[in-house]
């Protein structure tokens, strides 16, 4: 089996390292670090795990500016960044960069939408990606092609197929935008359909196949479910555009090792003495 290319949400790890590491993880002038530690040593182990051909390290803007025009409330319930994690977040695409990985932004669409589209392009070519995002809104990309890692605390990660999408979800990954319409999201701010659950919404796709078989079945729904689809039908139309995620026009990453002499001289200038080390050992 070919290795893989595995795409990873920057933004994702920067939040998750940040509040899971102490705040005493300092470098450089005292300032905190952790997230910069917790995201390069996430990339670190998954090399280690699946010794991809490449890293495609994404990040994006915090909502797309489409997303918002469909639906106002979208990410609007988010807290502010913090100070500490935004200085880091600053830094992030340098150090990333050292590391000999491939490191993309984009102004207007999300880190997930350039995930999604390294994972089109590296199918296409006949590749295959791993997906390292704690977002399940990625579940849509999952195909022969493409899978998601879930990392694990007590183990090694594990990857999810399409047969996982569906047992964790009752879904197909194609079928995930129109769940997130019924079901909602609320990491994204997306209520969904009033009175219409997990369950209850996979139950109607696995019936009628997408928000629009749904919306064109309401004369056989309960009472209550119909009545709640009909009065939100544009609003779900819009729910399930947001949760669609956009090509964006990537190039196929290079094959690349990881540069840990780079690295390690990137993390000295930072003040991470620890992680310096460790990339000169290795």
């Amino acid at each position: 089996m070919s290795a893989p290319l595995v795409a990873v949400d920057v933004p994702w790890l920067l939040y998750r390292s940040h509040f899971g590491l102490p705040s005493s993880i300092r470098g450089a002038g005292g300032e905190r670090v952790g997230a910069l530690l917790g995201t390069v040593n996430t990339v670190l182990a998954l090399i280690d795990w699946c010794s991809p051909r490449a890293v495609a390290c994404c990040l994006g803007a915090e909502e797309a500016e489409y997303r918002v025009a469909l639906y106002p409330p979208y990410h609007a319930h988010r807290d502010p960044m913090p100070d500490e994690l935004r200085a880091q977040w600053g830094r992030a695409p340098a150090l990333l960069a050292a590391l000999g990985w491939t490191v993309t932004a984009s102004d207007t669409l999300e880190a997930d939408d350039l995930m999604w589209s390294y994972s089109r392009v590296e199918g296409h070519a006949g590749g295959r990606t791993l997906i390292c995002s704690g977002d399940r809104d990625l579940f849509q990309a999952v195909d022969e092609h493409t899978q998601v890692v879930e990392l694990r605390r007590d183990g090694p990660p594990a990857t999810i197929d399409a047969a996982a999408v569906l047992a964790r979800s009752g879904v197909s990954p194609v079928q995930i935008p129109d769940l997130i319409a019924l079901r909602g999201d609320p990491s994204d701010g997306l209520p969904g359909a009033r009175g219409v659950g997990a369950k209850t919404a996979a139950a109607l796709l696995a019936a009628h196949g997408t928000l629009e078989g749904v919306l064109a079945a309401v004369g056989e729904l309960r009472p209550r479910i119909a009545a709640a689809l009909v009065e939100q039908a544009d609003e779900l139309r819009a729910f399930r555009k947001i949760a669609v995620l956009s090509d964006i026009d990537v190039a196929r990453p290079p094959d690349g090792a990881t540069n840990r002499a780079a690295g390690a001289a990137a993390a000295r200038e930072l003040g991470m003495n620890g992680l310096a080390a460790r990339l000169e050992g290795a």
